[in-house]
């Protein structure tokens, strides 16, 4: 470097410049002085020509003392700078505008444990920092990421190098516009510890209900009622005990259950044994007893935790019983629902639920009835039956059916151009919004899902609302519903509704094309009186047979014609048996007009084969992807179609898949069948 070339500036040239300053200003005191007295301006001229000598000599003599010295300082300065850098606490790297690392100090190689450096692009190591989320401009970007045990979070800066070609001697200038990118990792392991730790030890609630105390009690002698209650309480106090919860019993078939979240997370690992180890308990009943466990957690205070935990529980029954659900803000878990549920020999509830019925509609002047979309047998004879109710009580009725499949369609004809009911008896969706008025009730039947009802806009518009349902429910529900009537052990709707017009009123009578059309939906939803039907259903029947229901009317409503039966043939005959339980197998559409009501016949069909646990059937129709699926007793199938987007029954149930082949469905299937064997849901 030459020394002699460099040039001060700001305030060190200023000082370096005083004397000279000071010497100017002595020189015109100087002249002043020649008027006053001319021996003392020539003595002080003397003392200038010293001055000045002795300032030039400095100026010259120390100005490369001084300048080295400068030079020396900011040398040591830029190592002490990169020393600190180097040393810093807080894991530090520079990246190049492609993300790969240049140069990383100490902490940032003990890091990564990495001792000789690392010079590879940062998404190697960390592969949430990616190029694209490298920041642009002046915003600086901050990422949560991992490595091994550690949570970091990452600060990226941009740093320009524009310009920094003009005191370059290997660039041209203007041919640069690239930049680097200063990365920070600030360590929050500890911090996510305590957090999680914290987390971990938020109180819960939950509450636990006998599905079938009266049940239970009344199968045991009882002189040992109290005994068996004595094993269910030490069997519940026991488990809760075991996760240092506090269980409190509030009433002979209900507890109150206060848990840390870890316990909860345990016990959802262990998938809730106590489900399984209360049904050990034996003393001589008959009947094995089941609870239902409801959980709340992650809620801003307690109080919401236990509105999430009553949530819970209500569904946990409304599924079926025998089952846990735990309820978060933002989702909801499901665990169990292995058994049927047992029918309830009383009809109190139906009684209760048909006064009820008939008090709201009564209220009103305008009955809409509308089931779920692709509406079956079941769905439309349920819709018949409270026609008759509404027609009775002397209110207008309407059914909201928009499309008619090939086998509703000889139930449908039954209505049509029949002079004994009105020619709008049956409308489309566009229809009913225009006729609901704000004095309408609306009556759901066969579904308490709001996306798969024949018209949802509906029930917004309608603000009186019934549902009557026999499927379990799921996360999505009707709510704010006036009169909701859901019960899982009925067979069908079709007998719900036969046992509600049996209360509504002494002058009911019914037609036979309603009986035979109620009927019909039994005897679908059933498979021909062997699949979920108890003594209820047998008397729903009789009572139907009894106002003129006839089998041989039904049963040639059920002729199909050649090609659907063809079809349901090749769909058996070709079936896969999967792990050796799983039957599954593709229903042909081409030619057919209501293929995945075939699908469904084939699933039922593929039970007969032994050693077969479930079957499910794929059908291609109107752009989707329709899955059947059925079982007998051994697994639960409903869950299996949750886990896909669907639902249903623990016996029956189905979901629909659009955006994806038949081929991408069966593999879409197998995966979630292998994932739910290796968790332990089923077997």
């Amino acid at each position: 470097m030459n020394k002699k070339r460099i040039r001060l500036k700001g305030r060190l040239k200023i000082y370096m410049q005083t004397s000279v300053y000071l010497g100017i200003l002595l020189l015109l005191v100087d002249v002043g002085t020649y008027f006053l007295d001319t021996r003392a301006g020539f003595l002080l001229t003397c003392f200038l020509v010293l001055y000045f000598g002795m300032v030039i000599l400095l100026m010259f003599y120390n100005r490369p003392v001084i300048i080295n010295e400068l030079v020396s300082f900011a040398t040591q300065y830029g190592q002490i700078q990169k020393a600190l850098l180097r040393d810093m606490v807080v894991p530090y790297a520079l990246l190049d505008d492609n993300g790969r690392v240049l140069w990383c100090n100490t902490a940032f190689k003990s890091a990564i444990h990495s001792e000789k450096g690392f010079s590879k692009s940062i998404t190697y190591v960390f592969p949430a920092i990616t190029k694209e989320k490298l920041p642009e401009g002046d915003h600086e970007v901050s990422l949560p990421i991992s490595f091994e045990e550690s949570d970091y979070m990452a600060h990226i800066t941009r740093v320009s190098l524009k310009g920094m070609e003009e005191d370059s001697d290997i660039m041209e200038s203007g041919s640069y516009e690239g930049c680097l990118y200063a990365l920070f990792l600030y360590d929050e392991t500890a911090l996510k510890i305590a957090l999680r730790e914290n987390d971990a030890q938020s109180l819960t609630v939950g509450l636990i209900y006998l599905d079938n105390y009266e049940e239970a009690m009344a199968s045991v002698e009882e002189v040992r009622r109290s005994l068996l209650t004595a094993l269910i309480d030490r069997k519940v106090n026991k488990y809760i005990s075991a996760f240092d919860g506090i269980c409190q019993k509030i009433e002979k078939d209900k507890y109150l259950v206060i848990l840390k979240k870890r316990a909860v997370m345990q016990m959802q690992e262990q998938r809730f044994e106590l489900l399984e180890d209360v049904k050990t308990v034996n003393i001589g009943n008959e009947m094995a007893v089941t609870i239902s466990i409801g959980i709340g957690l992650d809620g801003l205070v307690y109080a919401q935790n236990y509105e999430f935990a009553r949530t819970a529980i209500d569904l946990a029954l409304g599924r079926g019983g025998d089952q846990a659900v735990v309820k978060t803000p933002d989702r909801i878990n499901y665990y169990g629902g292995k058994s049927q549920q047992v029918e309830k020999n009383t009809r109190v509830k139906a009684r209760v639920k048909a006064h009820a019925l008939r008090e709201i509609i009564t209220s009103k002047d305008h009955v809409l009835i509308m089931g779920h979309s692709n509406a079956d047998v079941d769905s439309f004879g349920a819709a018949i039956g409270i026609y008759r109710i509404a027609r009775t009580l002397e209110r207008k009725a309407q059914i909201v059916l928009n499309n008619v499949n090939t086998s509703l369609q000889p139930i449908v004809d039954l209505f049509l151009n029949n002079p004994d009911y009105e020619n709008d008896m049956l409308i489309n969706s566009a229809q009913a919004i225009e006729s609901a008025t704000p004095n309408a009730v609306l009556v759901v039947v066969d579904v308490n899902k709001p996306s798969l009802t024949e018209c949802p806009e509906l029930l917004k518009i309608c603000k009186s609302i019934v549902v009557l349902d026999h499927h379990r429910s799921g996360t999505e529900t009707i709510e704010n519903a006036t009169l909701s009537y859901v019960e899982t052990y009925a067979s069908s709707a079709c007998e719900m509704v036969s046992e509600i017009l049996q209360y509504i009123s002494d002058s009911l009578r019914i037609r036979s094309e309603e009986a035979d059309s109620m009927y019909a939906g039994m005897v679908v939803d059933t498979n021909s009186f062997v699949s979920k039907t108890g003594v209820r259903t047998f008397e729903a029947a009789a009572f139907l047979r009894r106002n003129g229901a006839d089998v041989t009317r039904v049963r040639k409503l059920f002729r199909e014609d050649a090609q659907e039966y063809k079809a349901r043939a090749d769909a058996v005959s070709q079936a896969e048996i999967y792990r050796n339980a799983y039957a599954i197998s593709v229903c042909a559409s081409e030619g057919i007009a209501s293929p995945n009501v075939v699908g469904a016949q084939a699933a039922n069909q593929l039970l007969n084969i032994r050693g077969v646990k479930a079957s499910f059937v794929l059908t291609e129709f109107l752009g989707k992807i329709f899955f059947s699926a059925r079982s007998i007793d051994e697994v639960n199938v409903q869950v299996i179609m949750e886990r896909m987007g669907g639902g249903g029954h623990l016996n029956m149930a189905g979901c629909q898949m659009e955006n994806t082949t038949l081929s991408g469905g069966i593999q879409a299937l197998k995966e979630t069948l292998d994932k739910m064997i290796e968790e332990g849901e089923i077997s």
